[in-house]
C-alpha cells in the first residue's frame, strides 16, 4: 500500500490589522499563506516525491525456471537390462520443510539425472535407482539443500551383488528476497555437486559392472586374392617344349631322369652277312 502524505491547505485570505485596540489605525492587506508544501520539504523534492515512491515499490519477482536436464553429460551405461527409479523419500510439507515452494522439485531433478545417464545396455539383471532424501529446509535465513541416492545391481532377483550412494548438500545464508528464484538456484548448484559425486561413487564401488564406451580390437584378417597366372619361364636354348597339359585328361607325369643318353647301334638289314665275311657265291 502507498503511503499518503496528509498537507495542510490553507485558504488565502485578507486579514485587517488595526493600529490599537480602541483606535482604528490603517488597514494594510494581509499576506497569503498556501500551505501547500510539507514542512521540512522543498517544492523540487515534492515534485520528485512520486517518482521516488515508484522506485521504492515492490521488486520484480523471477519467473523463468527452465528444468534441471543432464543429457549433455557423459552417460554412465550399465550392464544390465533394465533400471528402474523408485522414490524413497518424500517431504514433510511441514515447518522448516519449505521444498514444496521450489519451482523445480528436488525430486524431479534427481529423477531427471537418472533419466538422462544411465543406461541399460546389458542381456540381464537390473539396476535400482533409488531417490532417499531430496529436501529443501529453512531455519531463520538459512535455507538447506539436502540430496542423497542410492544404486543397486541385482542379477538376479533378490539377490544385490553391487551398491553404490552419494550424498550431498548445499546452504545459503542470509537474507532473501525472492525465495522462489534462490531455492531455485540452491537447488541447482546442489544438483551440479550431485552429478559429481554420483558418478565418482558408481565408478569406484561399480567398476566391474561397467560397459566401456570404447570398443575392442578388431582383428585383422587377412585379405583374399584372386590366383594370379605365373609368367612363362624362359626355354633354354635346345630345352624341349613344355608339354601341354589336355583338357580333360589326367595329368601328365614329365620323363624319368635316366641319366645321359646312350648311342645306340645301327641295326641291318636281316639276310645280309655281316661285313668282311667271305661270300658264298
Amino acid at each position: 500500500m502507498q503511503p499518503f502524505i496528509l498537507a495542510r491547505v490553507g485558504l488565502p485570505r485578507v486579514g485587517l490589522t488595526q493600529a490599537g485596540p480602541t483606535q482604528p489605525g490603517p488597514i494594510r492587506r494581509g499576506r497569503t499563506q498556501t500551505g501547500l508544501t510539507p514542512p521540512g520539504l522543498t517544492r523540487r523534492a515534492t515534485l520528485l516525491l512520486p517518482f521516488l515512491l515508484a522506485a521504492c515499490g515492490g521488486h520484480e519477482e523471477r519467473t523463468d525456471f527452465p528444468p534441471l536436464r543432464y543429457n549433455y553429460l557423459p552417460p554412465i551405461r550399465l550392464n544390465v537390462a533394465s533400471i528402474d527409479i523408485q522414490q524413497r523419500f518424500y517431504p514433510s510439507g511441514m515447518p522448516p520443510d519449505i521444498t514444496s515452494l521450489d519451482p523445480v522439485h528436488p525430486v524431479e531433478a534427481l529423477r531427471s539425472m537418472a533419466e538422462d545417464r544411465l543406461q541399460a545396455l546389458g542381456s540381464s539383471g537390473q539396476a535400482v535407482f533409488g531417490i532417499t532424501n531430496a529436501s529443501l529446509t529453512q531455519q531463520d535465513d538459512v535455507i538447506t539443500c539436502a540430496l542423497a541416492v542410492e544404486l543397486e545391481i541385482y542379477p538376479t532377483p533378490g539377490i544385490r551383488s553391487g551398491f553404490a550412494q552419494a550424498i550431498v548438500s548445499r546452504q545459503h545464508t542470509g537474507s532473501v528476497d525472492d525465495l522462489r528464484a534462490a531455492l531455485y538456484d540452491i537447488t541447482k548448484a546442489t544438483m551440479d555437486a550431485m552429478n559429481v559425486e554420483f558418478e565418482y561413487q558408481v565408478r569406484r564401488n561399480l567398476a566391474p559392472w561397467l560397459v566401456s564406451a570404447t570398443p575392442g580390437p578388431v582383428q585383422q584378417q587377412p585379405l583374399q586374392t584372386a590366383p594370379t597366372e605365373s609368367p612363362p619361364e624362359e626355354q633354354l636354348p635346345g630345352a624341349p617344349p613344355p608339354v601341354e597339359q589336355p583338357l580333360g585328361g589326367p595329368p601328365l607325369q614329365p620323363p624319368s631322369d635316366t641319366g645321359p643318353m646312350q648311342p645306340q647301334p645301327l641295326g641291318l638289314p636281316t639276310g645280309l652277312p655281316p661285313q668282311g665275311a667271305p661270300s658264298t657265291q
